[in-house]
């Protein structure tokens, strides 16, 4: 009966143990709720772009709600390119740094939830050697004596979390873990989107000094043609340094578009992790390019949950919250519970015989009473650190949305200015050529021939811009979207899910 006793009241304890380490002060995480709005603009999208003949003149029609495909850059149709990403994603730097901070995340999180799941166990084992006078023990006229003790002992302790703060801790590893998946994600998309741009941009370099190389053609040959009439005296020797003027004017507008597009070659070989020398980079134009026709757009409520650097925020708002625990319970107190077992004999041959062992139980609290106001300081910053998550959370939402928004009217200006700038083209190539053929015949001075060439000038180069900025503002409306990741295949389930659970 008395041993019956005893065990029921073991099991009381470890039963109140178990509820006192049930419970954790500081406040419960729980996302935010997405915002409360039926679309991104004031105004309803209209439900397609307007259309122009031509590659980058199709019209693009908006699907509301439907789901952004993991490898959207493929929408282009471009292999060259598909590949370039394909092996940015292996080789880049940006990549690879991520995806360590991510493992150095999960191993601290490791790190610290085996000290806090599992009591610590150490093992020990010294060696002294020893003198000492009978005056060590009130006998001053004993002999001194010399002698060697040989120790080994396991050591254990275990913090009691009775008021959650090490699992508050734990908590805030966990969601610096995912922090950093989400970066890694952010990075992810952040380098496919700045690949498909920066290509859109080498195209439009290289389409304005296409362009630019047939106008210099083309006045070559307008020069050519007012010098002739200058030898029959038809025109005046200042026509002909006019002609040769504009001419030289547009051909030194050449080499800063050489410039431009060697540099933009060279920032995507680094963005696929490759030397500028090695080579190897695909080159881009605007004709091996394709718009994407249909153009998902995300819901507004799902937004929050696709884009990468808005899950981040959110948690480091988990986190601050967590941190909040941790300074509260550290007002509370904190019990230690630790034992030894072991040995201790003078010869090593009798370290483990019997009458040798020894051992320990002991209990400690730890309760704070007078810091100078630190631990409620300390309490109070992070109440102020979660309140700065929070405000720093609904500044990256409210980011995003106007991201989403200015893409979205992005392409449907992008639409019309395109339809105009084919429009301008036409007249101007059109004028030119019915005022080549009126200064062949002496109809027009020289002075009407290099109005026309500079408006056609002016008019080719911005069709080419107009058509980039098409491809460039849909590439940022994925991105703006949160890119798919969502949808790529499941990964191994890392540790900081496998704990949660």
């Amino acid at each position: 009966m008395k041993n019956n006793f005893r065990f029921k009241k073991a099991g009381i304890v470890v039963a109140a143990c178990a509820m006192m380490t049930g419970c954790a002060v500081g406040p419960d995480f729980r996302p935010p709720e997405p915002p409360v709005v039926q679309g991104y603009t004031p105004d309803p999208l209209p439900v397609e772009t307007a259309s122009t003949p031509g590659n980058a003149g199709v019209s693009q029609r908006f699907l509301d709600g439907k789901e952004i495909a993991t490898e959207w850059w493929t929408l282009f149709r471009s292999e060259s390119l598909d590949a370039l990403i394909r092996q940015a994603l292996t080789d880049s730097p940006t990549i690879a740094a991520a995806q360590a901070r991510l493992r150095e995340a999960e191993e601290n999180l490791r790190a610290r939830g085996g000290t806090v799941y599992y009591p610590t166990v150490d093992g020990d084992f010294s060696l002294s050697r020893s003198k000492s006078t009978g005056a060590s023990y009130g006998q001053p006229s004993a002999d001194p004596s010399t002698f060697t003790l040989f120790n080994a002992t396991v050591n254990v302790s275990y913090t009691l979390d009775i008021f959650g703060g090490n699992r508050r801790e734990l908590e805030a590893l966990r969601a610096q873990v995912d922090y950093q998946r989400f970066l890694l994600e952010g990075a992810h998309l952040a380098l496919t989107a700045n690949i498909v741009t920066t290509a859109v941009k080498e195209a439009s370099l290289r389409g304005q000094a296409g362009a630019t190389v047939e106008i210099v053609s083309l006045m070559e040959k307008q020069l050519e043609l007012v010098e002739n009439q200058f030898q029959v005296g038809a025109v005046s020797r200042s026509d002909v340094l006019t002609q040769r003027a504009l001419l030289a004017q547009v051909r030194a507008t050449l080499p800063p578009l050489d410039k431009e597009l060697a540099q933009t070659r060279h920032q995507l070989a680094v963005l696929a992790g490759k030397l500028p020398g090695e080579g190897g980079v695909p080159a881009f134009d605007l004709d091996g390019l394709q718009l994407p026709v249909e153009i998902p757009v995300s819901l507004p409520s799902s937004l929050v949950r696709q884009r990468p650097d808005i899950r981040a925020s959110e948690e480091l708002l988990h986190a601050a919250c967590a941190q909040v625990g941790v300074a509260t319970a550290n007002l509370y107190p904190k019990i230690t519970l630790s034992g030894s077992l072991g040995t201790n004999a003078v010869k090593i041959e009798d370290l483990f015989s019997s009458g040798s062992s020894i051992w320990s139980l002991g209990a400690g609290l730890l309760q704070p009473l007078f810091h100078g106001g630190e631990l409620s300081a300390k309490r109070r910053a992070a109440i102020a650190a979660h309140d700065q998550a929070i405000a720093q959370y609904r500044e990256i939402v409210l980011e995003a949305f106007r991201n989403v928004a200015d893409s979205l009217r992005a392409l449907e200006a992008d639409a019309r200015t395109l339809r105009a700038q084919a429009d301008a083209e036409l007249a101007a190539r059109e004028t030119l050529e019915l005022t080549q053929e009126q200064f062949r015949l002496g109809a027009v001075n020289a002075l009407s021939l290099l109005v026309a060439q500079r408006l056609y000038q002016n008019a080719r180069i911005s069709l080419v811009q107009a058509r980039a900025a098409r491809f460039a503002d849909t590439a940022a409306l994925f991105q703006s979207l949160g890119g798919g990741w969502w949808n790529r295949e499941p990964q191994p389930e890392t540790v900081a899910k496998s704990e949660t659970k």
